[in-house]
């Protein structure tokens, strides 16, 4: 028997893996394809006038902050400017909402400049990282911003966006989405073949995050330069779930020469956390009831979390990593990227990858996997530079 305190091998090795990794995370620059703080920033009342969500400092919600930030690694996190599909009924209401997410992250840099830095470019992002900056690049959350006037592409890349959804969570004027079921166009619509060749021209990365499967083949046959999925993860773990990726598209997206960004969301990973967290919940909310109590008592808190953590209903960090092998073992390390959606997918993430700061837990989980340091680059970095860099190769050629 070992001695009290005595660590037995495996223990010292997970030990010494997490600390390479954290050591990696720091060396190596970290790009997420999606965290949806300008929205969070607006739902917590973050206005022109005044921030209440202080996000330079560490904060008790949400899952990015500055300090978590750096403790995780991250350096380059995509800020998203998202448009609810609400917001496609109201003729100018898409533009001016990511007019006023974009001011507001443009206003966190201003106003933070010794932590923030606004990033247009792969270069940019070297640079800030250099000076210990976290790098504030955005895309654009659903095409539905460009309105029914195609001049708002090049408009938006003046603004600073530097990659544009298609769609979100209702087919649009560009196209048909993946949450919807109506089919308007059967994939991409005129107006959005013209949307994706001009995002081409001006340099503007196309993400089919959130599309069809006809809208994300339509794309791909317009696109002249490589693709992104921003924020999705492999069907075959969620089998019927259009959001995801099956794999014909991995492989068409992989053929023409793009990047695929893991989503961290527990119902993007694993077909079973939806069943596991409906059973938890309903759970809990009959508690509630029977004991005369609301979540915010300190009683039901404490065995909310108590409930939660004996029936964990959540993906682990060895999840997101089985979503990584998978791409890898069918289209090659130069096809996968991170994309958490931090501050979109609420409470739903995996153990282990709850917030920023936990990055170094999915690199060790890499590195235990056989991934090696240049592997581990490719997938935090390497890969959509290459494809911004080849968006931006394509752009400067056409003026």
């Amino acid at each position: 028997m070992a001695a009290l305190g005595q660590q037995g091998p495996e223990k010292q090795l997970q030990e010494a893996r997490l600390a390479l990794a954290k050591k990696l995370a720091q060396e190596i620059i970290l790009v997420d394809g999606h965290v949806d703080l300008p929205y969070r920033m607006k739902v917590g009342g973050f206005t022109l006038q005044r921030e209440i969500l202080d996000v330079s400092v560490r904060t008790p919600d949400g899952n990015f902050d500055y300090p978590r930030a750096k403790e995780g690694g991250l350096d380059a996190p995509f800020m998203s400017i998202y448009i609810p599909a609400s917001n496609q009924t109201i003729p100018g209401a898409s533009k001016a909402l990511a007019d006023s997410l974009i001011l507001m992250t443009e206003r966190l840099a201003r106003t933070f400049p010794n932590q923030f830095a606004m990033a247009y470019s792969p270069a940019d992002i070297e640079e800030n990282t250099a000076k210990g900056l976290i790098s504030l690049p955005m895309g654009m959350e659903n095409g539905a911003g460009i309105e029914n006037d195609l001049s708002n592409v090049a408009y938006f890349h003046k603004r600073g966006i530097r990659y544009i959804t298609l769609t979100h969570g209702k087919d649009n004027l560009i196209g048909d989405a993946s949450y919807d079921t109506t089919g308007t166009y059967g994939g991409l619509s005129e107006f959005g073949e013209k949307v994706v060749a001009e995002m081409n021209r001006v340099g503007i990365m196309v993400d089919l995050s959130h599309v069809s499967d006809n809208t994300f083949r339509d794309a791909l046959a317009i696109s002249q330069v490589p693709v992104i999925a921003s924020h999705s993860s492999a069907r075959k773990f969620t089998p019927g779930f259009e959001r995801n990726m099956s794999d014909e598209l991995i492989q068409a997206m992989a053929k023409h020469g793009g990047v695929m960004m893991i989503n961290f969301g527990g119902s993007f990973l694993d077909s079973a956390y939806a069943n596991g967290s409906a059973r938890v919940r309903e759970h809990l909310v009959n508690w509630l009831a029977e004991n005369n109590l609301s979540r915010r008592d300190s009683v039901a808190q404490k065995y909310i979390q108590e409930y939660t953590a004996l029936h964990n209903p959540f993906p682990t960090v060895g999840k997101v990593a089985d979503h990584i092998d998978h791409v890898v073992q069918l289209v090659g390390m130069d096809h996968v990227g991170l994309g958490s959606d931090f501050d979109g997918v609420g409470d739903s993430l995996p153990t282990g990858l709850k917030d920023v700061s936990m990055f170094p837990n999915l690199l060790a989980e890499l590195l235990q996997r056989g991934y090696t340091r240049e592997d581990i680059e490719k997938i935090c970095y390497k890969n959509i530079f290459r494809v911004w860099k080849a968006m931006e190769d394509f752009a400067s050629a056409q003026k």
